[in-house]
């Protein structure tokens, strides 16, 4: 028996002073003026979890540990729960839709 899909991807809003790390400008180049700036990542906890592990440094991004606001619900909520294949795909999938309307985008 199958076991019930228990993936999850998420978004987290990051702080704009995230911008003035070159690394992150550099990955950034589509970026439209005054767009969000954005963690796409993906995993087997609640997305409310892994926010709360990025923030206490628990295997971080560290662009999420320093910048990260909240998560940004609305744009992945209909998509979760899901398998681990799924969301490997969402995750990729869900950052390039936001890099296409001209987000800056994170993505491990």
């Amino acid at each position: 028996m199958a076991r019930p899909p228990r993936h999850n991807v998420y978004v987290v809003l990051l702080d704009g002073a995230v911008w003035q790390d070159r690394r992150f400008r550099e990955a950034n180049p589509q970026r439209r003026p005054g767009a969000p700036c954005v963690y796409v990542g993906m995993s087997g906890l609640t997305p409310d979890q892994r926010f709360k592990n990025h923030k206490a440094g628990v295997r971080s991004n560290r662009y999420v540990r320093r910048y990260g606001l909240h998560l940004v619900r609305e744009l992945y909520r209909h998509l979760n729960p899901m398998t681990y294949r799924q969301a490997e795909e969402w995750e990729v999938q869900l950052a390039e839709s936001l890099r296409r309307r001209g987000y800056a985008v994170w993505q491990n």
